[in-house]
This record gives C-alpha cells, sequence and structure tokens, in this order.
C-alpha cells in the first residue's frame, strides 16, 4: 500500500445550506464546548453533548461509520444533509437525527460552523423515537418527522437560549427538550448495553449471545431493536473504530499487518479490504480532519 486512493465515486457538489437570520453577539463568539448532561437521568443516555463552531478550507468530507446514533441541530443554516457513497442523498431542516451508518458519507462542511450535537451511549436513544432504533439506520431524519412541532421549532428555541444567555443555556434547553420527548424508562437495557460492552471489545457473537443466556436470533432482534443493527454488523463496525483509533496513536506510520493482528482482522488483506468497504478509501489515503476528529477525512482544499 503505497498509494492514495480516491473515494469509492466521486465527490458530489456540496450544497450550501439556506442563509441564516443575522447572528446575535452571543452567537458569533467561538465555541467549542463538551460536556456530560446536566439532568440525572439523561446520564445513562448520553455519552456527550456539546456545541462547536469552526471554518474548514475543503468543501466536501467523509463522515465514517461508528455504529452510534447523535441528534445534530445547525446554527448556521437551517440545512442539513449526507450523502451516503451507495444509496440516496439526504436532506432535512436543521435539526435531525442522524441515525447508525454503516457506510461512509459525503457531508457539506459548511453545515458544521455552528453546530449543537448530542451523542448517545448504545441503546441510549430508544427512549426519544417513536419506533425501533433501525427505523433511522443509514439515515437522516429530520426533528420534526419525529417530534412534529416540538422537533419544528427546537432550533430557534436554541438559537434564542444562546443569544441570550450562552451556550451553556443553549444545552440545557436542548436537555429540557429531550426529557419532554422521552417515552418508556430512561434507562437502557442493560442486556443490551452488555452485549454492545463485549461487542465493542471484539467478543464474538456466539459468546456474547451465551453470556446473556440468550439465543442469537434473540440477540439479533434485541440489537436491532436497540442499537439499529444486528450484532454481526455492530461488531464489525466496531471494530473498525478500534481500528481508527490505532491508526495516528503513535509517532511512526502505522504497521498495518501488527494492527490487523491486534484489531481482529484475518490477515492485512482482510482490513484493507474492510477498510475500503467501510471508509470508501484506502488506509494509506485515511488522513482526518485532526487526531481528535477522527471520523472526518477532507476530501479538498
Amino acid at each position: 500500500m503505497t498509494r492514495p486512493a480516491r473515494p469509492a465515486r466521486p465527490a458530489r457538489p456540496a450544497r450550501q445550506a439556506r442563509p441564516a437570520r443575522p447572528a446575535s453577539a452571543a452567537e458569533r463568539t467561538p465555541v467549542s464546548l463538551t460536556v456530560r448532561p446536566s439532568a440525572a437521568a439523561l446520564a445513562p443516555l448520553i455519552g456527550a453533548m456539546g456545541c462547536a463552531e469552526g471554518r474548514f478550507a475543503h468543501t466536501a468530507e467523509l463522515a465514517l461509520p461508528t455504529g452510534g446514533v447523535q441528534l445534530l441541530v445547525n446554527l448556521d443554516g437551517d440545512a442539513l444533509s449526507s450523502s451516503p457513497l451507495r444509496g440516496p442523498d439526504r436532506r432535512t431542516g436543521g435539526a435531525a437525527v442522524h441515525g447508525p451508518y454503516t457506510q461512509p458519507a459525503l457531508i457539506d462542511p459548511a453545515q458544521q460552523r455552528a453546530v449543537v450535537w448530542v451523542a448517545f451511549r448504545p441503546a441510549g436513544a430508544r427512549p426519544f423515537l417513536t419506533a425501533p432504533v433501525s427505523a433511522v439506520r443509514d439515515d437522516l431524519v429530520g426533528l420534526d418527522e419525529l417530534w412534529g412541532t416540538d422537533g419544528a421549532v427546537l432550533r430557534e428555541r436554541l438559537l434564542e437560549a444562546m443569544a441570550a444567555e450562552g451556550p451553556r443555556a443553549g444545552l440545557r434547553e436542548l436537555e429540557a427538550a429531550l426529557l419532554a420527548r422521552a417515552r418508556g424508562p430512561l434507562e437502557p437495557d442493560p442486556a443490551v448495553r452488555l452485549a454492545a460492552v463485549l461487542l465493542d471489545r471484539g467478543t464474538p457473537v456466539a459468546e456474547v449471545a451465551d453470556r446473556l443466556g440468550w439465543t442469537t436470533r434473540r440477540l439479533a432482534r434485541r440489537c436491532t431493536d436497540q442499537l439499529g443493527l444486528p450484532p454481526k454488523r455492530y461488531a464489525r463496525l466496531r471494530r473498525f473504530q478500534r481500528l481508527l483509533g490505532r491508526v495516528n496513536a503513535g509517532p511512526r506510520p502505522p504497521d498495518w499487518a501488527a494492527l490487523a493482528a491486534d484489531c481482529g482482522y484475518h490477515d492485512q488483506a482482510h482490513l484493507i479490504h474492510e477498510f475500503r468497504a467501510l471508509a470508501g478509501i484506502t488506509p494509506t489515503a485515511y488522513a482526518p480532519r485532526s487526531p481528535l476528529e477522527r471520523n472526518h477525512v477532507p476530501l479538498d482544499g
């Protein structure tokens, strides 16, 4: 592997979000804030949430699949979009749920100039949806479709709160909206959470089912309902994420053969095949936006 490969297909022209209303002084202040939810009831469901601002030279980037679910609100413009390398484009208003993707997608960095986000824990998104998490798999779904009027007005509520009192007030407003929309117990199924932990560590699916005292069919049903993915596919994506976490972990170029063995691939050829399938590029073409943003890969600029 010596030559970077191009993405699986050429990047489509990046779309521009609709113009936002004039920003207040509070909205123009650069923000980079990541917190745990302050509401104790949300802590088992949400790993982190925050606000981020940035300006990027590139006009398109690959977003790599993680197996997780996010809630996104574009404060800069009332639009979000995602273009999977295989399948139709997705386009919504400025507040949406990003389901668990199983493939890379092209996204517009202009839509990340000012974003509020929530990263759900495994099985943590289920109480905020009216259907199984698998219903939003490989999809970007507008919050107005999921929450009706509450979802349609959330972006304006966050803009007003942040303009008046700053980013932490916006996050408190978002927590209040989540608590108001929750259905069912605000506690993920402990068995599914354990299954997710074991799969994330590379435990074979049959062994996970045995640990839980379940059949593999029952494990598949419960994971699909609450994680959004069957266990084998979830394990495959989490193995890929373990690999990405190791690629830039040291000062030397990656030893792909050693990484293949350490991360659970059969061999280096298997790693390359999986990397191309899940990232749309070869391992040596992988150059993330930053070490902390390993799932965002600029394509130009």
